[in-house]
């Protein structure tokens, strides 16, 4: 088991930003749990669903539409991988060693590093970045938001924030290129069937894509993202 201590910058910040949940009043304090809870992982799973929408009807669908799949199991696997890190970190929440901090949500005792609220957003963010730019910057802006939350709630330090982001990223980056491998024969064949042949429809659209894997631009390909 390894200890993570609270270096006095960190604390700073931690300080700095949980002490605008004092500044809000109380319906705004419902607002940001509510939101750095359940609204924002439910918003980056919206936008999964929207890139999903937007990917399957363009003529790459069949290497689009995987890597919106990827988005949401990239999400998953970085959920369980971050169970062995944190039982071997077994960093103890923000208010146990400091109670003089504003908690937001009750019932958060379980260890804190890394964050998976953190972890998750930018997982989603990162993949769904390389099917859709425009939706990966948003999904981007929403996985800041997400971090900062959690601190704001009190229910982690900066340092789990940043380490969910790392982790998140690195799962989404480093086993993308299996999990497209994967994914994208049985996205191919499902959308030949007659049952999941609205899983993919690549058609005449005007979005002009690349390969889902980073592959360089082959001619006439101008880049992935619509």
């Amino acid at each position: 088991m390894a200890e993570l201590d609270d270096p006095d910058f960190e604390l700073d910040v931690l300080h700095d930003v949980n002490g605008l949940a004092e500044r809000l009043p109380g319906w705004g304090r419902s607002v940001v749990t509510f939101v750095g809870e359940w609204g924002l992982p439910l918003a980056l799973v919206a936008l999964v669903v929207v890139g999903w929408l937007l990917v399957r009807r363009r003529p790459d669908a069949e290497q689009a539409v995987p890597g919106c799949l990827w988005a949401l199991l990239a999400a998953v696997l970085t959920w369980l991988a971050n169970v062995p890190i944190r039982a071997f970190v077994a960093r103890p929440r923000p208010h146990e060693n400091h109670p003089d901090l504003i908690v937001l949500v009750s019932g958060k005792d379980g260890y804190s590093f890394v964050s998976d609220h953190a972890g998750i957003a930018m997982a989603i963010a990162v993949a769904l970045f390389l099917v859709h730019r425009t939706l990966g910057l948003v999904a981007f802006a929403l996985a800041l938001v997400q971090g900062v939350a959690r601190v704001v709630m009190g229910v982690h330090y900066p340092t789990d924030v940043v380490g969910g982001y790392a982790l998140g990223m690195a799962v989404a980056l480093l086993l993308a290129p299996l999990a497209l491998a994967t994914l994208t024969p049985l996205v191919r064949a499902g959308a030949a069937t007659r049952w999941l042949g609205w899983l993919a429809r690549p058609g005449g659209g005007t979005a002009t894509t690349t390969r889902v894997t980073g592959a360089p631009p082959g001619p006439g390909e101008r880049g992935l993202a619509a």
